[in-house]
């Protein structure tokens, strides 16, 4: 089989319905954060949370399904 008869995808991987869920949860979890952020820092903090939110999520639900 010549390499010419494969046929392969080029360009950008196809984003699923999860990449907007996490879009959607990232952007409000990002507001969410910094409104109730007091200082500088702690907007900051409140945006690396916003990247690592899944991570949180998971952790509570497989703590509480442990139980």
């Amino acid at each position: 089989m010549s390499s010419e008869s494969t046929s392969r995808r080029r360009g950008p991987p196809a984003s699923g319905p999860g990449s907007a869920v996490y879009g959607l949860g990232f952007i409000g979890a990002v507001v969410y954060h910094v409104q109730h952020a007091h200082t500088f820092g702690a907007g900051v903090l409140g945006v690396l949370k916003a990247i690592v939110w899944p991570a949180f999520l998971v952790y509570q639900l497989l703590r509480f399904l442990n139980r």
